[in-house]
């Protein structure tokens, strides 16, 4: 599996950190912003892995989900989910909807880091 990953989130904070992150993991990690592109962005891109913040401008992120998980060549792709949105119903939704992980923000580092380190082991079984 390559090192490249897409991550859709509109929190430039939150872009920078983990860009920051996955960079100094060997990662090649692209942004972007806007939900409503984010499907043409991934399909152009063929992520490895894929960060998608959970309430984005445009489409949220469970719209994208649901669409990709509907999509063959993208219904194994690995789909690490960030929310503010804490709430049971919201990570079983999720769950329903076939994300690879789901997290809530404010996480730490090393819980990102962890969880892309799974999903890669993960895909590459």
């Amino acid at each position: 599996m390559g090192k490249r990953v897409l991550l859709v989130e509109d929190e430039l904070n939150i872009v920078e950190a983990i860009r920051f992150l996955l960079s100094r993991e060997g990662w090649q990690v692209e942004t972007h912003v806007d939900g409503a592109t984010a499907i043409e962005k991934i399909r152009e891109g063929r992520p490895d892995l894929v960060v998608l913040d959970y309430m984005l401008p445009g489409k949220n992120g469970m719209d994208i989900l649901t669409e990709l998980r509907a999509d063959s060549d993208f219904s194994d792709l690995p789909i690490l989910m960030l929310t503010a949105r804490g709430q049971s119903k919201d990570r079983a939704q999720a769950e329903r909807a076939g994300v690879s992980r789901f997290m809530t923000k404010p996480f730490s580092n090393t819980e990102v880091l962890n969880a892309v380190r799974d999903l890669v082991r993960a895909k590459a079984q």
